[in-house]
């Protein structure tokens, strides 16, 4: 076909993402080239026809939404964003597919690139990050009416709908008639393995009805059909499924539909033969002009767009609360806690670290509109709900508090989309023992820079009763382990509210609080500064010592009452409190030596030992868990493992020979 002579048709758009994935994925030779092939007849209808972005403004607040949630596919979003014109993704990004510094990665990175919404390749998180990015469109627009009007669209494989967060996602998005959200199914019956006969047997078109979806299909390499699906998904009022029934590699006519095709470049004769089958005959990374002119005005349209809607904002009578929202600054935050603290200070209240969170988490409702969260069913037990906070319900999204169900990966996924989507800062609370089920949504805020809120209670053996099912012996140090991520565990309630401080005053780092259950004295004198953001601290002593306790959250109390007997036998002691090992390795490296001294050392920590060789040297003291706890009351439990004063003050006698 002579393009440059014939009207472009959506066959000609599709095949110029065909051809830009061939030549990628066999410049880099690696990558997946199935996908993006058998999906490009979707994403040409899709975009020429319904999604509204503009690359010149890759944050324009108002955007559509589109989320690769099939993150192996990557060559179908960086074609897009290629042909659509972002600045930033030029063919040498895709002749650098894959290669050490593009911006081009083997699955698409948030914040490498323009275009890319969410960092997407673990299967079934961009359809869950998704439901977020749909749940927050929907809470924006009920409180910006007139400036909040767009669509979350996902592109999802089998792989994401096999994998178990998308059950929670899409009960969670049916529940709450989030009728903004369509899905896009690569249907194509094949996995790595073979085809999906071999691993699953699910309807998912059932499933998905049942959740309470509006489910439809299409032909996926017919254009007609295919924009007939997505105009009826639209008219919906249902989040949608539409099933588009393709075939994987579509024009690669040796390898198409075969699982061959899934993970491995073509190679220099099948995408010569694919480019003859599909009638294209341009060289690599060549793309006739009038195609290019077609993917241009999709971005044209988009233009026109986001020019309406700039000039609704600037007539809005709601432009400044808007631009307040998308900024979610936390300053008007900072004389509400400090006046909070001051009372603390004279109430000296003996309180949980969870109960002193929901007395600094009132402050921060109060002070942050912008705040939204909630808990996954633990309400009453993370004490993640202030006083005010208005329930988010299906057909009422004005509310600013979410009962995410017994969902913690689906809601540590809808987090990160809430975020990712902006104009909201969102906080989700479990069981400390429970971040297991939600740590890979937490790695992803991790690397992506989200500044996410993890509200984590029943922190160590003190939960009691509920045994060591429930406690988090291990857990502490798995988290601390991902890299950006701030784990606090405070001891009082004064360091509970410099927590809040710092997590809602980050801006690229997620932050989770590890709180315990049982009541907390405090201990914190003075709150003049935010000792917590400093990582640990001289809480007690420090001149001439003669043993260090470093202890964190609920320990902190055991170290103070070691500290009063060794005192009283003679010993010089400095306590040290350490809510966060991540800020302390952040500080310099004289104040970490003027903080931990040169004299022997306990850790005082319900936990195991793992991971505090960031302030313990070999040959220094670790009072805590070697094994998983037990059930009974909690004084019961510390005492049976050891975790006492008594213990500390037997380890700093040995240390120390007095």
């Amino acid at each position: 076909m002579n393009i440059a002579t014939q009207a472009v048709t959506e066959r000609d758009m599709a095949n110029a993402l065909r051809a830009l994935t061939m030549d990628a994925v066999q410049a880099a030779n690696s990558g997946h080239p199935g996908m993006p092939m058998g999906m490009a007849d979707v994403a040409a209808v899709l975009f020429n026809r319904f999604v509204t972005i503009d690359p010149a403004d890759h944050r324009w607040p108002d955007r559509d939404r589109f989320v690769l949630s099939a993150g192996h596919g990557s060559m179908l979003l960086y074609a897009l964003n290629h042909l659509l014109g972002y600045p930033d993704m030029g063919v040498d990004q895709l002749r650098a597919f894959r290669q050490l510094g593009s911006r081009t990665a083997g699955h698409p990175e948030y914040g490498h690139a323009q275009g890319v919404e969410v960092t997407t390749g673990p299967l079934g998180q961009g359809i869950a990050t998704a439901v977020g990015m749909a749940l927050a469109e929907r809470m924006a627009a009920a409180r910006f009416p007139d400036l909040v009007d767009h669509w979350t669209w996902v592109m999802a494989g089998d792989g994401c709908l096999m994998e178990g967060i998308s059950h929670e996602a899409i009960d969670m998005a049916g529940h709450l008639g989030l009728g903004r959200l369509i899905v896009l199914w690569d249907d194509n019956h094949i996995t790595i393995d073979g085809d999906t006969a071999l691993s699953t047997s699910t309807d998912q078109k059932a499933r998905f009805a049942a959740a309470g979806w509006h489910v439809l299909g299409c032909d996926a390499h017919t254009p007609t059909e295919i924009a007939d699906a997505i105009a009826a998904a639209k008219a919906d009022p249902r989040p949608s499924l539409i099933a588009c029934r393709s075939v994987i590699g579509f024009g690669a006519p040796n390898k198409q539909g075969s699982h061959d095709v899934h993970g491995a470049p073509l190679g220099a004769e099948e995408i010569a033969a694919a480019r003859a089958h599909l009638g294209w005959p341009h060289g690599a990374f060549e793309v006739p002009g009038p195609v290019r002119e077609a993917w241009g005005r999709v971005a044209a349209r988009g233009a026109a767009a986001r020019a309406g809607w700039q000039a609704r904002l600037a007539s809005s009578a709601q432009a400044e609360a808007f631009r307040a929202a998308q900024a979610a600054d936390a300053a008007p935050l900072a004389a509400a806690m400090a006046a909070h603290k001051a009372r603390l200070l004279a109430d000296k209240p003996k309180v949980a670290t969870r109960k002193a969170s929901e007395m600094a988490l009132q402050v921060v409702a109060d002070a942050l509109p912008f705040v939204v969260g909630g808990s996954a069913d633990l309400t009453g037990s993370n004490l993640t709900r202030a006083k005010g906070q208005r329930a988010v319900q299906r057909g009422d999204y004005g509310g600013s508090y979410l009962h995410y169900g017994i969902r913690e990966h689906g809601m540590a996924a809808a987090m990160n989309g809430i975020t990712l989507h902006g104009g909201f800062r969102a906080y989700g609370g479990t069981f400390l023992a429970f971040a297991d089920y939600c740590r890979p949504a937490i790695r992803l805020s991790a690397l992506m820079g989200l500044p996410v809120t993890y509200v984590m209670t029943h922190d160590s053996i003190g939960l009691g009763e509920d045994g060591p099912t429930h406690q988090p012996v291990e857990t502490l140090a798995g988290l601390r382990a991902i890299p950006n991520l701030v784990v606090l565990r405070p001891c009082d309630a004064v360091e509970t509210a410099e927590a809040w401080e710092i997590a809602l005053g980050a801006t690229a780092t997620p932050t989770l609080l590890a709180l315990s259950r049982q009541n907390l004295p405090l201990v914190r004198e003075n709150a003049a500064e935010n000792l917590t953001a400093k990582g640990a601290y001289l809480l007690r002593g420090g001149e001439g010592r003669d043993v260090t306790l470093i202890a964190t959250g609920s320990e902190v109390e055991i170290a103070l009452a070691a500290a009063a007997t060794l005192e009283g036998l003679g010993l010089r002691v400095a306590v040290v409190s350490a809510p966060s090992f991540e800020l302390f390795a952040a500080q310099s490296p004289q104040y970490r030596a003027d903080v931990l001294g040169t004299a022997p050392r306990v850790g005082i920590e319900a936990a195991i030992r793992q991971g505090w060789d960031a302030v313990l040297r070999e040959g220094d003291a670790f009072i805590g868990m070697t094994g998983f706890g037990a059930s009974a009351p909690a004084p019961a439990l510390y005492a049976h493992f050891g975790i006492t004063a008594e213990a500390a003050v037997q380890a700093a006698r040995k240390l120390t020979g007095k």
